[in-house]
């Protein structure tokens, strides 16, 4: 299948976005410079907000999470928000507080398990950490930094088969308190343990040692994307759950036809999906009601009109897929089998697991239509359970129809997944028809 130039410019947009965000904060960060590039104005929620029609701004709460919009110039009470939603955060492991630990002269780094990776393909990496630190300022405030290691720092060596012989038969398996910890270097004359940890970070964020208060850090994969296959049709990253979705959504919103279009446009990006999104910048905190509320009080009568303006409304939800794989086809719902290239998919439960309906799945269609591309539909298999998304979340919350759907993809949530090329280019187009509808 020969790739077309736009399809593979955006699959290797894509592969730099991710090697860029290696972290929730740095994903937001690296949508920020994206915006910025194109004249969106940052907004602080401290302070009154005064919003022009046709004016570009973006708005993020704690670091991790950020809200980018564009008032359209026709009336909010009649066309309502155009929002498509994602998020920033992938299941992983997370550094513990105290950090360090010594055994056998070796200084290893205590994690946390974050939501739910796959744990064995964790095993024998070149891992390393990013995150962000709070600290102390020379005023007395205290400020969050970004902060990156990228050598490989970290491993978790696997057991010898000689000392595992079930593991081909039974699979790997990690104890999450004992098996864990994170081998850093090895230790002869060190640094007390409390100190060792905190005094890594100080020399790579360039912070004093003494001003850091709190860190958040997540272990990731060095290994950059790529793309693979005979003729380079599929792609390979970690965080394609769901960065993959974060960059579909910012290349269809930055294009110059969507930003000049007449609707008013939304993309939130969550932090905190992957375990259950209660919190303060999660789908299911006030952030997304609050922004929108703000951009209602700006551009409406009151808010009669506010709520006219969301029964207007529409979301995309937009998560990753699984796509069929041939050597597990028990795991798969016979007459629901995505395939990877053939298009974004519209995902459906009973159950509203997935915030679809069948209004918003026609309209949906619709859309992928008049963008000329391909759709699917995936339901999952009945006897297995189904994971949810941010979509049932925001839409109860907000009364906003929306669907849920997403690109298909192998290996969700392995710390190496793969999908594919035209499916990306699929998605921002059907996104930009969309954000113009």
């Amino acid at each position: 299948m020969k790739r077309t130039d736009f399809y593979r410019e955006q699959a290797e947009a894509l592969l730099a976005f991710i090697d860029a965000s290696p972290s929730p904060w740095h994903a937001v960060e690296t949508v920020k410079q994206q915006l910025h590039a194109h004249g969106f104005s940052p907004l602080d929620e401290k302070i009154e907000w005064d919003l022009m029609a046709k004016g570009r701004y973006y708005v993020v709460r704690g670091g991790s999470s950020i809200v980018a919009f564009i008032v359209g110039h026709e009336p909010l009470v009649e066309r309502g928000f155009n929002i498509i939603g994602a998020h920033t955060d992938s299941p992983g492991l997370r550094v513990k507080p105290n950090a360090s630990s010594i055994d056998a002269g070796l200084l290893r780094v205590g994690v946390e398990v974050y939501g739910s990776p796959i744990l064995a393909t964790y095993a024998d990496r070149d891992l390393s950490l990013a995150g962000c630190v709070s600290y102390r300022d020379e005023d007395g405030t205290i400020n969050n930094k970004t902060v990156l290691f990228e050598k490989p720092l970290l491993r978790l060596p696997n057991l010898a088969i000689h000392m595992n012989n079930k593991v081909n038969d039974e699979g790997l398996k990690l104890d999450k308190q004992t098996a864990l910890p994170l081998i850093l270097a090895t230790v002869e004359d060190v640094l007390p343990e409390s100190l060792q940890f905190k005094e890594l970070i100080a020399a790579q964020s360039g912070l004093c040692g003494s001003a850091i208060l709190s860190w958040e850090l997540c272990s990731y994969d060095t290994q950059q994307g790529t793309l693979w296959g005979l003729n380079d049709e599929f792609l390979a990253s970690s965080q394609l759950d769901n960065l993959a979705s974060c960059h579909a959504a910012v290349a269809a919103f930055l294009n110059d036809e969507v930003m000049a279009s007449s609707a008013t446009k939304v993309c939130a990006f969550f932090d905190h999906e992957e375990i259950g999104s209660e919190s303060t910048k999660g789908a299911s905190g006030s952030f997304l009601p609050d922004v929108l509320m703000r951009i209602g009080e700006s551009m409406l009568a009151g808010k009669e009109s506010y709520f006219r303006a969301l029964s207007q409304s529409f979301m995309m939800s937009v998560d990753m897929a699984h796509a069929y794989q041939p050597s597990f086809s028990w795991a798969y719902e016979p007459k629901h089998r995505v395939s990877v290239n053939k298009g974004p998919v519209i995902k459906v439960n009973a159950n509203q697991r997935y915030a679809t309906d069948n209004i918003a799945e026609a309209m949906c269609v619709d859309w992928c239509h008049q963008a000329g591309v391909p759709v699917q539909k995936y339901s999952h298999r009945t006897n297995l359970g189904c994971g949810s998304t941010i979509g049932p979340i925001v839409s109860a919350k907000l009364g906003i129809r929306s669907v849920d759907l997403g690109n298909p993809m192998w290996a969700m949530h392995s710390l190496r997944e793969s999908a594919g090329v035209n499916d990306h280019g699929d998605m921002i187009k059907m996104m930009r028809q969309f954000f113009q509808h």
